[in-house]
């Protein structure tokens, strides 16, 4: 009895300094309900909402038919049309659309006759999972028109069905699965590297006490934190590009763009990425504190919020409204553009601006905490 008062008393005691320690009872309770909301909507396999964009060059009522067909399946959202094959070229380029349907002439004349005709889909490879999956649904979809046309034929025993698909699988024709996920491992390396590590550097500094003695010195906040970044930007820079390199030696995986480009791409990303760790670093009081920030902050929304496994489209609205703030998501876009499609700047330089809105925030973030904790001499 006597060692089951003592437990007791001891469990007391806890309770009642956990609640007095608000951050641990804030982590103990609100963590995990946020990431199984967070990511119980993110961790979905189902592709929904591709993009589809159509060059229908029948313009029949068979062919307008076939449209609402693949549209009202659930699995396909209109991107708008396309008449011209440089229209399609940019289309997919630059992402508006993940697959594109092309439908010949004299389609609904064939289908009507029960006339063996085909229709091409052109799928965007550089996510391998993904294009697999929406050859599979425009297969299925054709399979399913063509039964309704060879029951309107009135064909009793057709030779062969009425209606294929003849799919082209644009970048990664092999469909190979290293070439989707490499560039979300750059990604994914390059982010948890720059961050980490800039956001130990500095509180290094504060757990050891060395901080009042660089105060002390002849520099201001600004060259200190560009001094202590510099080195992290060489290695996380260095890390980065040895990938490529070592990704196109061991796997085969093509660089079809600019080597300029691709460093240029890879450096704003990772001075964005840096001043994250900075602003980690103006927050937390301790290394642990610090680590524990930037796992959360950059290692779980780089990992799925960023599109490298699970695609977004297929996000709930309020999750793909949480992903325009992880910078992945617009480094990974950039970086399969220049590796895999060979296209320069002006196709994604719209997630080139959001990179430098990002960098630029962060670091400002960061410039005006650091200054603040200098002025007071904390």
């Amino acid at each position: 009895m006597t060692s089951l008062w003592k437990a007791t008393a001891v469990a007391r005691k806890e309770l009642r300094q956990i609640w007095r320690d608000r951050r641990t009872l804030l982590i103990l309770l609100f963590v995990p309900a946020f990431f199984l909301l967070v990511y119980g909507y993110a961790l979905n396999f189902d592709i929904r909402h591709v993009r589809l964009a159509v060059q229908d060059n029948d313009r029949s009522t068979a062919s307008r038919e076939l449209i609402s067909t693949f549209l009202n399946s659930g699995y396909f959202d209109l991107a708008g049309e396309v008449g011209t094959p440089e229209a399609i070229d940019r289309v997919i380029d630059r992402d508006e659309a993940r697959a594109v349907l092309i439908i010949p002439a004299a389609f609904g004349v064939d289908v009507a006759s029960g006339h063996p005709t085909s229709v091409q889909v052109i799928v965007n490879g550089d996510n391998a999972n993904t294009a697999t999956t929406v050859v599979g649904y425009a297969v299925g979809i054709a399979g399913e028109a063509s039964a309704r046309y060879e029951l309107l034929a009135h064909l009793g025993s057709p030779t062969g069905p009425v209606l294929r698909v003849e799919p082209r699988v644009w970048y990664n024709p092999e469909l190979r699965s290293t070439l989707f996920l490499i560039p979300g491992l750059i990604a994914y390396i390059a982010m948890l590297t720059a961050v980490v590590s800039t956001a130990l550097s500095i509180v290094r500094e504060k757990e050891a006490g060395t901080m009042e003695q660089v105060r002390m010195a002849p520099i201001g906040p600004l060259p200190y934190v560009l001094g202590k970044s510099a080195p992290y930007f060489v290695v996380s820079f260095v890390s980065a590009m040895s990938i490529v390199v070592a990704s196109i030696l061991l796997f085969d995986m093509p660089m079809r763009g600019s080597w300029a480009v691709l460093a240029g791409v890879v450096s704003l990303f990772l001075v964005g990425a840096l001043a994250f760790g900075l602003l980690i670093s103006s927050l937390a009081d301790s290394q642990q504190v610090a680590f524990q920030l930037a796992l959360l902050t950059s290692f779980l929304p780089t990992l799925m919020l960023s599109g490298f496994i699970f695609p977004i489209s297929s996000m709930p609205g309020f999750l793909q409204a949480v992903t325009y703030i992880v910078p992945a998501r617009y480094f990974l876009v950039a970086l399969r553009g220049v590796v895999l499609k060979g296209v320069g700047p002006a196709v994604f330089w719209q997630d080139l601006a959001a990179l430098g809105v990002f960098a630029v925030v962060t670091l400002g973030l960061a410039s005006v905490r650091m200054h603040r904790q200098w002025a007071l001499g904390r």
